[in-house]
């Protein structure tokens, strides 16, 4: 990505990548229970037996059900609204 390049521009699955890579290194767990609580991947958890209060296993399975859950063709319409999230979260947690 050159310094002109804006994150939005990036596509969508690797912008996703750098979002939840960074947030792997920072052992943000609450990251991706925002981006669950907020979306209807998590009404599907719920409907597969799962709740976000019952979360268990490592924040590595917990990143890998997420990639999973926020796949481009997971999101459908609401990949703008992941997009500039991801894109703020990486702007938030990286020194310039």
């Amino acid at each position: 990505m050159t310094d002109n390049q804006a994150l939005e521009d990036l596509p969508y699955i690797e912008l996703r990548d750098k979002a939840f890579d960074l947030a792997r290194e920072r052992h943000d767990l609450k990251f991706f229970l925002e981006l669950m609580n907020h979306t209807p991947a998590a009404a599907a958890m719920a409907t597969e037996g799962g709740s976000l209060g019952e979360i268990s296993g490592s924040i590595v399975e917990s990143i890998e059900a997420a990639r999973e859950a926020f796949s481009a063709d997971s999101v459908g319409e609401l990949e703008p609204l992941f997009v500039a999230r991801f894109a703020t979260y990486i702007r938030e947690h990286t020194s310039k």
